[in-house]
């Protein structure tokens, strides 16, 4: 394997292609069903021959996984599951001999209810020291049968749940997920520990899950629709909290991805001020229908939130959360909602396929760093499951409508006459689909024309090529439904989300197509083209 380019800044994580890895569902190193970091190890060439810069890794932590390991009861412990803590640094470092840098998966919000914290805390009582680091209150009603407020659960449900004693505890997710009072110390110096203890041992950085929603009002009141400041959701509190963390990160040489979901574009970038995270994950462009106008308004948003911190953008077509793109793109609602999600959507998986193949070469022309979820690079389309096997509790606290998550979580196919596809010797914790032989990797290898060998050129390209990473972009004039867009040393993308085939502008090399062009020479509908332009 040749050795792994340097990186186009000395900032890598300006334009860096991230790989999010999903450890469940990547792949099973000792057979049992669930992926682990065995199999991560094994793959690692795979990620060094795609050319990814970094993988994110969702939590490997010691963990009940009664949210997909989001309920983390020790952070210093890798789940038995996944292997061990060794296993994890020697993970770190052998990544790093392939030119891969690892990101690691922080839950500051909440911890699962079997860590010791909050074990400690339901058996002090009311009033404890040990109570003081959650959010305990009494319950209000005659005899405090009802909880202390009405505040919105980010799942379906109550957001409060009764202990024996008669006090109720928040929980913003699942009532296996008790908030932490981050104004308490023990929160503060704790997280800043945990920190330090994965940046000692070789991570590059870290992603904050739900990061807009550590601080609360303290009186906890009532929720009002509109009423500003909310409270619980970025608050002006949380920032000293984020300027504390990047000191930390600083001292190593680590950076911070945020997730936050806000729709205030100022109130957003004050997240990514230069003493505060690094990156956050673009929203807006992830749940952007494949819609020429609302496409550039994204872009052109973005481009300008980030602007005034002089913060790099990030772009994400989907994650371990939403439905796959290329079943999103095959609806007529190509969105994303959480509250649409509903069963029995139709997708046209061709149409959907072929949108997401000119959705990736857009996506890698942008200014910034991409975040790419395991499989996307496959095109692999959201999974049916049955019911009986469903386990994301967002489909149990819903009481049945939404489908969930876990299907975009169904483990990777590798290899396509191999039992389990070549995810590991087991029954897979989650059912492959028994369709899904064409997308194994194995097979994708040898097609020039798979989804994966249109990813591992995109990215041979978007490394060894002028123009592309961070920096500038200028539009281009263009026909209705087509965007053309120019980056510097003459690099043009153009995609035609329009009906008809669209003329390119003059160019003199064609860098690359997500399908062929036509028989004319002119770029075919839902369909993105790489050019570097003539120059005059």
């Amino acid at each position: 394997m040749a050795a792994p380019l340097p990186p186009r800044t000395t900032d890598w994580w300006r334009d860096a292609v991230i790989y999010q890895v999903y450890p469940r569902s990547f792949a099973d190193g000792d057979g049992d069903g669930t992926g682990d970091l065995a199999g991560v190890r094994a793959r690692l060439p795979y990620l060094a021959e795609l050319g990814v810069d970094a993988v994110w890794f969702t939590p490997w932590y010691a963990s009940p996984m009664v949210d997909g390991g989001y309920d983390v009861a020790d952070y210093r412990a890798v789940d038995p599951a996944f292997g061990t803590l060794e296993e994890a640094e020697k993970l770190i470092a052998e990544a790093a001999e392939l030119g891969i840098r690892v990101i690691v998966d922080i839950v500051p919000n909440h911890v699962s209810d079997q860590h010791p914290w909050f074990r400690a805390a339901l058996a002090a009582g009311p009033g404890s020291p040990e109570r003081a680091r959650f959010h305990f209150r009494p319950g209000r009603g005659t005899h405090g049968e009802l909880p202390p407020n009405d505040w919105p659960s980010q799942f379906a449900g109550s957001t409060w749940t009764r202990v024996p004693d008669g006090e109720w505890y928040l929980h913003l997710f699942t009532p296996e997920q008790p908030d932490l009072n981050w104004a308490h110390p023990d929160v503060r110096r704790e997280h800043e520990e945990i920190l330090r203890f994965w940046f000692a041992r070789g991570v590059a950085g870290v992603r904050i899950d739900s990061a807009a929603l550590l601080t609360k009002d303290p009186e906890l009141p009532d929720f009002v629709e509109g009423h500003d400041p909310h409270p619980y959701i970025d608050l002006d509190e949380i920032h000293d909290i984020y300027r504390s963390w990047r000191a930390i990160a600083d001292e190593y040489g680590g950076v911070f991805v945020g997730e936050v979901w806000l729709p205030d574009p100022e109130r957003f970038a004050r997240y990514l001020r230069p003493d505060e995270l690094h990156t956050a994950f673009n929203f807006s462009f992830l749940t952007c229908p494949w819609e020429p106008d609302r496409l550039r308004r994204a872009i052109d948003d973005t481009l300008a939130e980030h602007a005034p911190v002089g913060a790099p953008a990030t772009w994400v077509l989907c994650n371990h959360d939403v439905t796959r793109t290329v079943t999103r793109y095959g609806r007529e609602d190509t969105g994303f909602d959480f509250a649409a999600k509903r069963f029995g959507i139709p997708a046209d998986l061709a149409l959907g396929t072929r949108r997401a193949r000119a959705a990736a070469l857009l996506t890698l022309a942008l200014p910034g760093s991409v975040y790419l979820y395991q499989g996307e690079e496959l095109g692999l389309p959201e999974a049916d499951i049955p019911l009986d096997r469903i386990q994301d509790p967002m489909h149990f606290r819903s009481g049945g409508t939404d489908p969930g998550r876990d299907g975009c979580r169904v483990p990777l196919p590798w290899e396509a006459e191999a039992p389990a596809y070549g995810f590991g010797g087991a029954a897979p914790w989650l059912p492959q689909p028994a369709d899904w032989a064409g997308y194994a990797v194995d097979r994708q290898r040898a097609d020039p024309d798979s989804m994966l060998s249109l990813y591992r050129e995109a990215l041979r390209l978007r490394r060894g090529e002028p123009g592309f990473g961070d920096g500038s972009l200028t539009w281009l004039p263009a026909p209705a439904g087509v965007l053309s867009l120019a980056r510097t040393d003459g690099l043009v993308c153009v995609v035609n989300l329009s009906d008809a085939p669209a003329d390119l502008p003059p160019y003199d090399r064609l860098l690359l197509t997500s399908d062929p062009l036509d028989a004319e020479g002119r770029l075919p509908r839902d369909t993105a083209v790489w050019l570097r332009a003539t120059h005059d």
